[in-house]
């Protein structure tokens, strides 16, 4: 799924969504964080590769019950095909008014490693989903069956979610604050660079805890802040 490296994944864990989102702006990347999802059980960082599903409107004649016992639909496919590692992430057109998938199918996922869902749509049994260790986002919690607006018609393809373009083993992060998708030739450099970004910033935000201004500090204009900075790092281990 990936050729990034298991250490800069595991860096990712620590880094925010919103100091990823500034490193990708001063690449010209303004369109990375996908619109809408929230996560439906906070915990540690979502960190991995995406692995897609997209969704086009549903139709009568095709999306029955019956339609599951396919085992070439690619919403079920999908879900026993996602790779250990990986994050399931779903275009289903920011449609929430039937659910993208269910408390089952999210079961299955994180039996077979996923680590973690998004949708731009809605889930079923989000109380369920909610007491999951897999991190689930969605925007709102929805009850009907996907096949009452969804037709599955693909896995592992480019797809939209939330807004921006999702491709196959591209590095999806999500936090407490929602999710954002590193175009994967970018992760190594990114990672690099945010690492030094969230140490930095862990010092700003305690010295304006203790009463410093921004002005000088954030960004670092004042040349007495980079000598601070060097002290706090000694001091701390950083």
């Amino acid at each position: 799924m990936s050729t990034i490296s298991p250490e800069a994944l595991e860096k990712l864990k620590n880094v925010s969504t919103a100091t990823l989102t500034t490193s990708l702006f001063k690449r010209g990347f303004r369109n990375v964080y996908i619109q809408g999802p929230q996560r439906i059980n906070p915990g540690p960082n979502m960190v991995g590769p995406a692995y897609t599903l997209r969704y086009i409107p549903a139709r009568e004649d095709l999306d029955g019950l019956e339609s599951f016992a396919d085992r070439e639909n690619p919403q079920r496919k999908g879900v026993e095909e996602c790779p250990p590692g990986a994050i399931f992430v779903i275009d289903s057109r920011e449609d929430s008014t039937a659910a993208s998938a269910g408390s089952i199918l999210v079961t299955r996922l994180a039996k077979l490693g996923c680590q973690g869902i998004v949708t731009d749509g809605g889930f079923r049994d989000t109380p369920e989903i909610a007491q999951m260790d897999i991190p689930a986002y969605h925007t709102r919690p929805s009850a009907p069956t996907n096949l009452t607006k969804h037709h599955a018609v693909a896995i592992n393809d480019p797809i939209a979610c939330g807004g921006i373009s999702v491709f196959p083993g591209d590095i999806m992060v999500g936090d407490n604050e929602g999710v954002v998708c590193i175009p994967v030739h970018l992760v190594e450099e990114v990672v690099a660079e945010t690492e030094e970004m969230t140490v930095f910033e862990d010092f700003v935000l305690e010295m304006v805890q203790e009463g410093a201004s921004t002005f000088g500090l954030y960004p670092p204009t004042d040349p007495e802040t980079k000598e601070k900075f060097k002290a706090w790092r000694e001091q701390n281990n950083r």
